[in-house]
């Protein structure tokens, strides 16, 4: 199994041991943003499943996407209510991943589909649902546990792909600038560089001191525009670390 496909079945198994800890009410409160109940999050991860698992299951089967399918699935879930967005979001989130796991070695070599922008091999397209699984599961467990980080391995394994969501959703409000980052758990090295125009994550190695140091899920927090304060950084990292906030508000 890859690293990203067991990394996405541990994700699938805490989000089931989250949600194990909500009471019906906490369906209906916020989560992570605040305008998203839980509920709606959960509605994501579901409905989010169903549509990547019909475009997986098309893609091995030689089929074409049906038009419109998409958006049925979306009104469907949109409809459903709160209880039943929570229990069916872990029921689709379930199917989908122990479809991955049934594929053979031949189906995976052979897989690609061409997604937005994107050109996606099975491992990327596994990574593609880690991201927003992981991501969105700390949406929700967040709301009950102030403290709550993103998983490991998988918060290492996002930072292989955060350059696509840095350069996507970030903003330079016009000044140019080079700011040096530092992740531990696992050890990388990044320059966050501001143009003009655009945000680039660049890979490197810093000899001597960087402008931010901290651990790599609150790194791939951050990027993802959900790190709201980090203890323990002295004033130089502190104001590098609130002009990278504002640079990723998050999708």
């Amino acid at each position: 199994m890859s690293e990203r496909l067991a990394a996405l079945r541990s994700s699938s198994d805490h989000l089931r041991e989250v949600v194990e800890r909500l009471s019906h009410d906490h369906h209906v409160a916020p989560a992570y943003p605040a305008q998203w109940t839980i509920a709606d999050t959960m509605s994501h991860i579901g409905s989010g499943a169903v549509v990547l698992g019909r475009r997986f299951s098309d893609v091995l089967a030689g089929a074409e996407p049906v038009e419109g399918f998409n958006q049925s699935v979306w009104d469907e879930w949109n409809a459903k209510a709160p209880a039943d967005q929570v229990a069916d979001a872990l029921v689709a989130d379930r199917d989908f991943v122990d479809a991955l796991e049934a594929s053979s070695a031949e189906q995976r070599a052979a897989f690609h589909l061409s997604f937005g922008p994107m050109e996606l091999d099975f491992d990327r397209f596994v990574g593609l649902r880690l991201g927003e699984h992981v991501l969105h599961t700390w949406d929700v467990e967040v709301s009950i546990d102030p403290a709550a980080t993103l998983a490991q391995p998988a918060a290492g394994l996002l930072l292989d792909q955060v350059h696509f969501v840095a350069g996507r959703s970030g903003q330079t409000h016009g000044e140019p600038r080079t700011v040096s980052v530092r992740t531990t758990d696992p050890a990388r090295d990044f320059d966050v560089v501001f143009s003009d125009s655009s945000v680039t994550l660049v890979d490197t190695t810093h000899e001597g001191p960087v402008d931010v140091t901290l651990p790599a899920e609150a790194f791939v927090r951050l990027v993802y525009g959900r790190l709201d304060d980090l203890a323990g950084l002295d004033d130089h990292s502190e104001v590098h670390l609130e002009h990278l906030r504002r640079a990723f508000p998050g999708f």
